[in-house]
């Protein structure tokens, strides 16, 4: 399969995609490629196409630490809660691919939220068939790792906050 052919198929929703994506471990410098794509025109689209370096730059090391956070907590969850089969790698692979739709974030305004639902549908089939679960146990899944993902972001803003007060405090 092509790495089009792997982008149309995500596209697609398709499943036998995100298999093939799965079990191919050179597809992780695509999913790479997906990631930091998706992530820089996410960032020119939310500058409205004025392309600032600083949204892109943000854009990108978000993209690259959401795609990590969301591999590892699904992965950790999926295989221990829920019995799921999957390496780290693949994972990694089918989630970066699932990151596709957020191609369309370039388009101001409405790319960003349909390129963001469909990204969830295509994270959907990614986990689902990365992991080898049903669906009840994929939307469990998802959810238990959406709380564990927030309360990390929550403890991250805390800290990170907490490091830049007191850099404010001491003129740094």
């Amino acid at each position: 399969m092509t790495f089009q052919d792997r982008i149309l198929g995500v596209f697609q929703l398709d499943a036998a995609t995100f298999e093939n994506i799965e079990h191919d471990p050179d597809a992780m410098q695509q999913a790479v490629i997906v990631v930091a794509a998706a992530a820089i025109l996410s960032g020119i689209g939310s500058s409205f196409g004025g392309a600032e370096l600083s949204a892109i730059f943000v854009s990108v090391i978000s993209a690259f630490f959401g795609w990590v956070v969301w591999s590892v907590v699904t992965y950790a969850i999926g295989t221990n809660v829920f019995n799921g089969t999957a390496d780290i790698g693949e994972m990694l692979r089918v989630i970066g691919f699932a990151f596709a739709p957020q191609f369309l974030a370039i388009i101001p305004c409405l790319g960003g939220l349909i390129g963001f639902f469909w990204t969830l549908a295509a994270g959907f089939i990614a986990i689902r068939q990365g992991l080898d679960l049903d669906n009840t146990k994929t939307a469990l899944t998802i959810g238990a790792g959406a709380l564990a993902y927030f309360a990390l972001m929550i403890v991250v803003g805390i800290v990170m906050g907490t490091a830049v007060g007191i850099g404010g405090l001491l003129g740094m």
